[in-house]
């Protein structure tokens, strides 16, 4: 495995494996909705499954990329990306089958929680086995069944607080760092030579536009100390965003055509939503303390004006703001939402599919789980949904021991996957 991987890691970020969602994905959640598979078949996929499961021991999909655990590094290899995605489409139907459906249902009911009842049978359909990536508020209101004028309270009460200038410069930042550091790891990689170094010149000037930005917003420094601007005080040297703006589009022009920056390109471009709104704002460093807040109140005033709940920049705001990242979150399984009988009670389950059911890889996939499910309650609190909304996580791992975690008051559940 590690021959394998040998010049084919750098330490970098994001590579989204959606890639190889084609035919055995569909082909499989299709058939086994059609209950067309008979024990023979699981009897002959099952060794594919393991030795895929061997050989993906060390590798995780997260945050849109593939990574070998045990060095944090991430992988770019189609043919382990291939059998990623076989893998998963494998494992899918494998818990969509009796055998493991009735075993899940065992553990469940002998979990002693309070959110399960005699009927309950979660990811039996496909539909709720199909992988999910949450990349705006809508797509969690329409998971969730949220009104029209719920969103719009979601939204009056999420604009306000992630639209805060820190957060906004934070949010840049991360991108533009996570950025900089894969041209800097592509460069030994065969990056175009051309596209690294005015990569990396724009990134450095987006970088400094933001430094001298927060320099002068800090009100620790003595920049509140400085006298009033004069009225008559000529803004044709201060920079305005539009310079930002300006810079995304040339990075984003540059670094288009390289597939191993798509995740950084994608995001910048959904950030430029922002930017465009706030273009005409000024960021002069040589007025005083009251002035420069009065800039950053604008921006904040703005953006919460023009940010619309399905806005993919309002998303990657929150996310920042949530859990100081700007990825969007991957879904192996969608799960649902469900009732079970008690009033006013739901359960939220959603699920990770493990190659290992290692203490390091179940840990990042509760933690995975975490982030989603932690998003679905808060957007079901802040529209005021009827009921209580508990969570709980599920993962499957080939021969791993059936059993049950908590983590920061939620439930999960590790399942064996066997014949």
């Amino acid at each position: 495995m590690a021959s394998r991987f040998r010049g084919l890691l750098y330490s970098g970020n994001y590579f989204r494996t959606n890639k190889c969602v084609g035919f055995y994905l569909n082909s499989m959640l299709y058939h086994s909705s059609q209950h067309v598979f008979d024990l023979q078949w699981y009897q002959n996929e099952f060794p594919r499954i393991t030795k895929l499961a061997d050989l993906l021991a060390n590798v995780d999909a997260i945050d849109g990329r593939l990574v070998d655990i045990n060095s944090n590094s991430a992988i770019f290899d189609d043919g382990i990306e291939h059998e990623m995605c076989t893998f998963k489409s494998l494992v899918r139907v494998f818990i969509g089958s009796p055998s493991v459906q009735h075993k899940m249902k065992h553990v469940l009911a002998s979990s002693n929680t309070d959110t399960q009842h005699d009927s309950f049978t979660p990811f039996c359909k496909a539909s709720e086995r199909e992988p999910l990536v949450i990349d705006s508020l809508t797509k969690v209101s329409n998971f969730l069944s949220v009104s029209a004028q719920q969103r719009k309270l979601v939204r009056f009460r999420v604009c306000p607080q992630v639209t805060q200038h820190r957060i906004w410069t934070g949010a840049l930042e991360e991108i533009l760092n996570s950025f900089k550091v894969d041209l800097d790891s592509l460069g030994s990689q065969g990056l175009n030579e051309g596209t690294m170094l005015l990569g990396q010149q724009i990134v450095h000037s987006c970088l400094k536009f933001l430094t001298e930005t927060a320099l002068f917003s800090d009100p620790d420094s003595s920049s509140w100390m400085k006298l009033l601007p004069s009225k008559t005080v000529n803004f044709s040297d201060s920079q305005k965003w539009e310079d930002v703006l300006g810079m995304f589009n040339d990075l984003i022009k540059c670094c288009r055509s390289e597939t191993r920056l798509k995740l950084h390109v994608d995001k910048a471009e959904v950030m430029k939503e922002g930017l465009l709104h706030i273009k005409d704002i000024f960021t002069d460093n040589k007025v005083g303390y009251k002035e420069v807040r009065h800039q950053e109140n604008l921006v904040q005033k703005k953006l919460s004006k023009t940010l619309g709940h399905s806005s993919r920049c309002l998303f990657t705001l929150l996310m920042y703001y949530l859990y100081g990242r700007v990825t969007d979150i991957e879904l192996d399984m969608r799960g649902g939402v469900y009732g079970n009988g008690s009033d006013n009670r739901f359960s939220l389950l959603m699920g990770r599919i493990l190659t290992s059911d290692s203490e390091k890889m179940v840990g990042r996939g509760v933690k995975q789980l975490d982030r989603a499910l932690g998003l679905f309650k808060l957007v079901w609190e802040m529209a005021e949904m009827k009921g209580h909304l508990d969570l709980q996580g599920h993962m499957w791992c080939v021969g791993a021991h059936n059993r049950m975690l908590r983590y920061r008051g939620n439930t999960y559940f590790v399942h064996g996957i066997c014949l």
